[in-house]
């Protein structure tokens, strides 16, 4: 089954968790009601300070998504996951535009190569400017260096709320398929099946805790294989692990 590893970055408020709860509902992954939001914190603030990770199934092929921080102050958290997926949706609200924490986790993805899907958020509200909150992005990318690869990028416009997407404004939609597609488009599979043959290299990006499994460690598998219930150890004689 191929495999897309995808962030999704955005400031306060934008909507990177609804979208993400839109896409799980809309894929059956879960019922009305749930959130990636699950610390009493974020919830009272609104805010993601814990990157969540989700898989949900479209068309026989596995997205993998991160919602992960978007506050500097959390620039480690965001460097992981970053460094462990190969596209990022970066969120921007129709109206306000892109704000001091989306330039902040855009400049990182864009450091390390990724080329950003661009969607932008609450083009339902009243004062949106979708056609100016693009060309405002734009602007970023070139402000932040971006190359001529990122500087193509692909925009899908959104209503998290209701869940619909389209790739352009005057598109008729009724929900995220649009999005999905241009997922499945945009973003490289993971990697191929040659890399099973190497030696096992696993780069943890979460760690969790569950009652009845105990301590867990959620992350991508570069190389090598891993069978449930197969024991890894590390190598003492490395400084890194």
């Amino acid at each position: 089954m191929e495999i897309r590893n995808i962030a999704i970055i955005a400031h306060v408020d934008h909507g990177k968790t609804r979208l993400t709860d839109a896409l799980m509902r809309q894929t059956g992954m879960v019922g009305e009601g749930v959130s990636m939001d699950s610390n009493d914190l974020e919830k009272e603030r609104g805010i993601t300070i814990y990157s969540k990770n989700t898989s949900v199934f479209y068309n026989d092929r596995k997205i993998n998504i991160v919602d992960t921080p978007g506050h500097a102050d959390f620039g480690s958290e965001v460097e992981r996951v970053l460094r462990s997926i190969d596209s990022v949706l970066l969120v921007v609200d129709a109206q306000e535009g892109p704000m001091p924490q989306t330039k902040f986790v855009l400049k990182k993805s864009l450091e390390l190569g990724l080329k950003p899907i661009v969607v932008i958020n609450k083009i339902d509200k009243p004062a949106a400017r979708p056609a100016w909150a693009h060309e405002e992005v734009l602007a970023l990318f070139m402000d932040l260096g971006a190359n001529d690869k990122q500087l193509d990028f692909t925009t899908v416009y959104t209503n998290a709320k209701e869940g619909i997407a389209k790739v352009n404004l005057t598109d008729e939609s009724k929900d995220l398929t649009p999005l999905l597609e241009t997922i499945l488009r945009e973003v490289p599979a993971a990697s191929s099946a040659e890399l099973a043959e190497r030696p096992f290299r696993f780069q943890p990006f979460n760690l969790g805790y569950d009652n009845f499994l105990g301590r867990l460690a959620v992350g991508r598998l570069y190389e090598g294989t891993l069978k449930s219930n197969a024991s890894v150890g590390r190598n003492p004689k490395r400084k890194n692990h």
